[in-house]
């Protein structure tokens, strides 16, 4: 049995956000329906007719190793076309939870909104995930992952003392302050819906999500009055115990000793006991800084990583992508894992992390192909196969 064994997902997301929501609730059992619109997606709609600009290829939806797309279900609906959303709200009808990150008034504009589908099934939780949320001054601005982590202050707050604030991937927004509380949106609201019998609403707002990330900077912040300038805080670069250095070979390792005892046998390790009575002194921080900075280029980051390791030193090595995938640790985690694919043969994938003792997670499937199991779903729904094709002949579904 899997934790979320039983529970129905339709799943009308596209970018980021979404599909990462819906594959951690897969991974954990769910049944995610994924709804394609029929024909190429709109990137590559755009592209052939001659509107968008070049742009790096990312990895194409049903690609297998598109983890987000992983342990779902895909079917073509053109919910523009009436026959469509009545296929929709057939499906609406048996789920448990609807998510989608449309902008706002898209949705009720086609028909499939909260409002509508709460007629069709009270029981539905319904999660938008948008960058600003169904409400307020911003609901309508378009944005990504850069723009709602400059707006929620955290932007500002990453980087060094003299350059600019450092875009730290899409990983803030997108797949914290959207994908991750969206996720626990929808478990509390079906946790809420066995006590009540009723669904309900989940407004996740990606720039919402990235503020409630900085509660503790922020309580600081609230509490003193002072504005944390960038690359001078604890946790931000600021001292020489709480930063990355780079080593001989030219890679680098991190440091995180900032507890004073884990500073101590950093500086015995480093020769510089001297500098044990000093850890949180403003007027030494800068020599601490640069001699750490001589010391660690004598040796390579491995050499360096081993000797502090076995000092119960905060250490690590900074890894590149290819590093990680041959980590013993993570690996043994199974946060590097191979699934089996009938064509590609192994392919390589991220883990699960919510690791239960007594219904675990699990890849069942790769990513399907675009509108795979449309005939499979419908069947599911009591749809004859006449009727399937009547609705493939008139565009409804593909």
């Amino acid at each position: 049995m899997m934790a979320l064994e039983g529970i129905k997902i339709i799943d009308l997301t596209r970018l980021a956000p979404g599909p990462y929501c819906t594959m951690i609730l897969a991974d954990l059992g769910a049944d995610v329906i994924k709804v394609e619109e029929p024909g190429p997606p709109t990137g590559r709609r755009a592209e052939q007719a001659g509107q968008a600009p070049e742009m790096p290829r990312t990895l194409e939806r049903d690609s297998p190793y598109n983890a987000l797309n992983r342990n779902k279900r895909s079917i073509g609906l053109n919910l523009k076309h009436p026959d469509a959303r009545k296929v929709f709200y057939n499906l609406a009808k048996a789920a448990d939870v609807v998510v989608e990150e449309f902008r706002p008034g898209v949705t009720k504009r086609l028909g499939i909104d909260y409002d509508t589908l709460s007629k069709v099934n009270p029981r539905i939780i319904y999660c938008a995930i948008t960058g600003y949320g169904q409400d307020g001054p911003y609901r309508n601005l378009v944005g990504h992952d850069i723009n709602y982590i400059s707006t929620a202050g955290a932007l500002g707050a990453i980087g060094g003392k003299k350059g600019k604030p450092v875009v730290p991937l899409n990983l803030l927004a997108d797949f914290a302050g959207g994908g991750m509380q969206g996720t626990i949106g929808v478990l509390v609201a079906l946790m809420a819906r066995e006590r009540t019998g009723k669904g309900q609403c989940v407004d996740i707002a990606m720039t919402d999500g990235v503020v409630s990330l900085l509660t503790s900077a922020l309580s600081n912040y609230f509490r003193t009055g002072e504005v944390p300038k960038r690359g001078a805080t604890y946790l931000g670069g600021g001292v020489p115990q709480y930063n990355v250095y780079k080593c001989k070979d030219g890679n680098y390792l991190s440091l995180g000793s900032l507890e004073p005892w884990f500073f101590a046998n950093l500086c015995r390790a480093m020769g510089r006991e001297d500098f044990i009575p000093y850890a949180w002194d403003e007027s030494k921080r800068q020599k601490i800084f640069g001699e750490l900075t001589k010391a660690f280029k004598t040796k390579t980051r491995d050499e360096w990583v081993e000797i502090l390791r076995g000092t119960d030193t905060c250490v690590a090595p900074v890894y590149s992508f290819d590093e990680v995938t041959r980590d013993p640790h993570l690996i043994y985690r199974k946060m590097i894992i191979e699934v089996d694919h009938p064509r590609e043969g192994k392919i390589r994938q991220t883990g699960i992390s919510v690791r239960l003792s007594d219904t675990p997670g699990k890849v069942r499937r790769l990513a399907p192909q675009t509108c795979e199991h449309t005939d499979q779903v419908l069947k599911e729904l009591g749809y004859p196969l006449k009727e399937i094709r009547r609705l493939r002949k008139e565009g409804a579904i593909n």
